[in-house]
């Protein structure tokens, strides 16, 4: 079993941790199939209430997936099976085990979460943040799109606050994620060994999302105002549109120091991954949550393939340049044809989902 996840139980309460601080807790393919078994397990034993989910280290959840290491191994394609199909065939399967899970899943979430912390935390019953929260689903600056479920939660985000956030990769706080309904509870980071105390000690014999919510509601603090609030009504103004460039029409005509900000952060994305995080979001509004991670699985296969994979990597994690040199390097450069083709089936290499209770 991998070090990097501690998996064990006390009294009721399963209890994963993300044991990789130095990483961040970065989630890794032997992470995912150390975890999804004992998911199973814990999902089949009566005397197991609830699962509790954490990172070690004090900085982060978790601040993703181990792109790294995708992107390592898309470079040696003679390698045998790619980790880029092994990954995220893994880490997908373990989002739906969590998304399906039958029990309360809870996420005691301090610190960074971004990309496939999401994917560990979004998909269960509830999330408690603490007032160290940084959430952001920052995956057009390297070239991919917000996966883990992402077309599925952002479009269902109030307003048009998801199209936002995928596409520009924004930062969230524990006020904002409480506001876009991310966030169940917000209790402070001091507390949060209190918190788990108190779930192991309570009394299970009623029903559990009961039983969760009544003890994380005794630990909550409300935050204060949301900044992304107090901005919803110009986000929805200007991310409303269905084209990426009329998005960058609405925020020029807009004109404020913050629509300028906005602008200037999409012009240094990949304008691929802009075009089929844009397509992902609205297909994603009219799609329940399986179908979405069977459309998101052929994109990880697309996207990871193409050379803005391997430059974003270079220039966000590897070189930290900041200097990506994208291909296609603008959006009129990204044909219909090129996005559609992303979304294709590949048939053989299918994203199978079983049934779960």
């Amino acid at each position: 079993m991998s070090e990097d996840v501690l998996l064990e139980t006390r009294g009721a309460v399963g209890l994963v941790t993300l044991n990789r601080p130095k990483a961040l807790n970065a989630l890794s393919l032997e992470m995912c199939r150390a975890l999804h078994p004992r998911l199973d397990a814990w999902a089949a034993d009566p005397s197991v209430k609830a699962v509790v989910i954490r990172g070690a280290g004090g900085k982060a959840f978790c601040a993703g997936g181990d792109v790294r290491a995708v992107a390592a191994s898309v470079a040696r394609p003679d390698a045998g099976t790619p980790l880029s199909r092994e990954f995220f065939l893994a880490e997908y399967a373990l989002n739906h085990r969590i998304h399906h899970f039958p029990k309360p899943f809870i996420a005691l979430v301090d610190g960074i979460c971004m990309g496939g912390g999401l994917g560990l935390s979004v998909h269960g019953a509830f999330r408690a943040v603490t007032e160290k929260l940084l959430l952001a689903m920052p995956e057009t600056a390297i070239g991919i799109f917000p996966d883990v479920g992402g077309g599925w939660f952002l479009p269902r985000f109030p307003g048009e606050t998801g199209t936002y956030l995928g596409l520009t990769g924004a930062r969230c706080d524990a006020a904002d994620a409480l506001w876009l309904g991310y966030a169940t509870h917000r209790v402070e980071s001091s507390r949060l060994e209190d918190v788990l105390d108190a779930l192991v000690a309570a009394d299970w014999s009623g029903p559990g999302r009961d039983v969760a919510a009544r003890v994380l509601q005794g630990f909550h603090q409300e935050p204060g105002p949301s900044g992304l609030a107090a901005r919803a009504d110009v986000i929805a103004r200007c991310f409303q549109g269905n084209r990426v460039e009329d998005i960058l029409v609405a925020l020029e005509r807009e004109g404020t120091a913050w629509a300028e900000e906005t602008r200037a952060t999409l012009l240094r994305m990949s304008p691929t991954s802009l075009r089929v995080t844009l397509r992902q979001l609205r297909i994603g509004r009219g799609q329940d949550y399986d179908a979405t991670a069977r459309m998101e699985y052929r994109l990880s296969q697309a996207l990871t393939a193409r050379p803005d994979f391997k430059e974003g990597i270079r220039a966000v994690l590897v070189d930290k340049d900041q200097k990506p040199r994208w291909s296609p390097a603008t959006l009129a450069e990204v044909t219909d044809a090129e996005v559609e083709a992303c979304f294709a089936p590949r048939p053989g290499d299918e994203l199978e989902l079983p049934a779960l209770g």
